[in-house]
């Protein structure tokens, strides 16, 4: 039963919705908990939940989401049959209009049923009891709900798929979500309540806030767990140098860094290198950034290949992180 779903993700969240993270990239492909992107969460959940074949459309920038994806091996999704499938349409607004494009996709799909997501929302989902009380209740279509709030992750059937699509000029819908919040439409509506741990990121806010929420044991062990992993690209690189003078608390620190300063409750990605009498606090330093000696970072988002002079001074606050754009140099000049 569970091989009866196909997975649709749209990545076309407007990248200006994420400030300077999505500058450079889609918001599916901005990097986050130490090692992962943000598409890992809902495309990892669609395969331990037995997808075998995931389309996803993307918005321009996305040339660092298909670096990121592949073919789907990390995800055993470069298969024969099935697997995963880009379909950019950088000339359609609409959701449905989108899919109207690659109707062959979804006409030669052998699944009954359709997973329909956004790119962005971070949690570890079984879709398996999703689709038990989709079918056990007769429903249309099926909306996951987190504390009563919409998820935008709907279970629909294929069928029904094709014919919202066929028919979106009649019926004005542009998308799932449309026909969904109609209330006017005659379609049975069910809801089915995750009670996991779900964040929805939209904003820069939303991502610093989640990152530093995943600094608490119970909510990392509720998003990552052995039976249920959470996939992502694999790069091999060596264990981190913690060399004399360091100290870190309550840090997440990823592999191929170098830490001769102060972590403390901060999340640093792979190959960073953090220099002698340097505090990084509150904040989150991305992969092959490398902050200098005798710097400050306090709730600063630094972004990927960032170099960070000696001797900087960079400050946000807790309500509105710092964000350091990918590849720029900061120099001593103080920020905040």
């Amino acid at each position: 039963m569970k091989k009866s779903m196909l997975g649709v993700i749209d990545a076309t969240m407007l990248p200006g919705e994420m400030g300077d993270l999505a500058l450079y990239r889609s918001p599916a492909a901005i990097p986050f908990a130490g090692r992962y992107r943000l598409i890992d969460f809902v495309l990892s959940n669609m395969v331990n939940s037995g997808v075998q074949s995931v389309a996803i459309f993307p918005r321009s920038p996305y040339r660092s989401l298909m670096d990121h994806l592949g073919s789907g091996k990390d995800w055993d999704l470069n298969r024969k049959r099935d697997g995963l499938f880009f379909f950019p349409s950088p000339t359609k607004e609409g959701q449905l209009d989108r899919m109207s494009e690659h109707l062959d996709y979804f006409h030669r799909s052998d699944q009954k049923y359709v997973i329909v997501s956004n790119c962005t929302t971070v949690a570890n989902m079984d879709f398996a009891p999703v689709l038990d009380r989709f079918i056990k209740q007769n429903c249309d279509v099926l909306e996951v709900t987190h504390k009563g709030e919409s998820t935008y992750i709907y279970l629909l059937s294929l069928e029904l798929l094709l014919d919202l699509i066929d028919r979106r000029n009649e019926t004005g819908y542009e998308s799932v979500q449309a026909a969904v919040e109609d209330a006017s439409s005659s379609l049975i509506k069910c809801q089915y309540e995750f009670e996991g741990f779900l964040q929805r990121i939209k904003t820069v806010d939303d991502y610093y806030q989640t990152s530093m929420q995943l600094l608490e044991k119970d909510k990392w062990s509720e998003l990552f767990n052995e039976f249920q992993p959470i996939y992502t690209k694999v790069k091999d690189e060596p264990p981190t140098n913690y060399l004399a003078g360091s100290h870190v608390t309550n840090a997440m620190i990823a592999n191929g860094c170098i830490i001769s300063g102060e972590v403390n409750h901060s999340i640093v990605f792979r190959g960073v290198a953090i220099g002698k009498n340097s505090t990084v606090k509150n904040s989150i330093v991305m992969q092959k950034s490398k902050v200098g000696e005798n710097c400050v970072l306090e709730h600063v988002i630094i972004d990927k290949d960032v170099s960070v002079q000696d001797g900087a001074i960079l400050r946000g606050t807790p309500e509105k992180p710092l964000v350091i754009k990918k590849g720029s140099v900061e120099s001593a000049v103080t920020s905040s």
